[in-house]
């Protein structure tokens, strides 16, 4: 990877940001769409759909609203797909080990999206204290301008996010891949597996239904059946 290409994957970072809870929400700020996207633009889509998939079901049912703020499962699809792209190469790794070994690290490293999110809304409460005085003076435009800064400060804290999951996750593969990789290559499909079932558990435990573990046992019965019948 070059400059540049980190440079869009900054601007990445700070536009699906922006979407997750602070403007428009188009949706593009989910790992299915975040990390695919990353992947397309950096070359290699593929990679970061796999990366999107598999980071998809943990976060599901952990969404941004109100007063709730999960890790930025956002920045750990973007970061995640940069070091797969970035870091991989140098390694000599490629596929899903490395896919595998990138999701791992920048999952726990999403926790900092929390603090960055927490001190943009910090700042945002000032900023709307600030704004309500310049309406009472009669200043459109400095309202308007603090509402421009609010927006601001949520685009860096993701992008913030973003730096700190591939500065250090690239310090953690560097330091651990060779230790790990042999590891992962060896499991690698039940780990595929694993991260699948443990969001799956995760949305099922968010699910508001009368007998969802039944639901759930048939759901998962019946699709054997139809595979095993096809």
């Amino acid at each position: 990877m070059v400059a540049g290409d980190y440079l869009l994957a900054g601007l990445v970072a700070m536009l699906t940001g922006l979407d997750r809870v602070a403007l428009v929400q188009a949706m593009i700020s989910r790992p299915l769409v975040a990390a695919p996207l990353t992947g397309w633009l950096l070359g290699n889509p593929m990679i970061g759909l796999e990366i999107g998939m598999l980071l998809e079901l943990l976060w599901l049912g952990r969404l941004p609203v109100g007063a709730a703020i999960p890790p930025d499962d956002t920045q750990v699809a973007v970061g995640a797909t940069v070091l797969a792209l970035s870091v991989g190469p140098l390694l000599g790794l490629h596929g899903m080990p490395m896919v595998i070994l990138a999701v791992l690290v920048a999952i726990p490293l999403g926790k900092f999206g929390q603090v960055f999110d927490r001190l943009a809304r910090h700042v945002n409460d000032r900023l709307a204290v600030s704004g309500e005085n310049a309406l009472l003076a009669g200043s459109t435009r400095g309202m308007e301008r603090n509402h421009l800064f609010g927006l601001a400060s949520f685009a860096l804290a993701s992008l913030a996010t973003a730096l700190v999951i591939v500065l250090v996750g690239s310090f953690i593969l560097y330091e651990a891949a060779p230790f790990l990789i042999g590891a992962v290559r060896e499991a690698g499909l039940s780990l595929q597996y694993s991260l699948v079932l443990v969001g799956a558990a995760s949305l099922l435990g968010t699910i508001n239904v009368n007998r969802s573990i039944s639901l759930f046992c048939a759901a998962f019965t019946g699709t054997l059946l139809v595979l095993w019948l096809g």
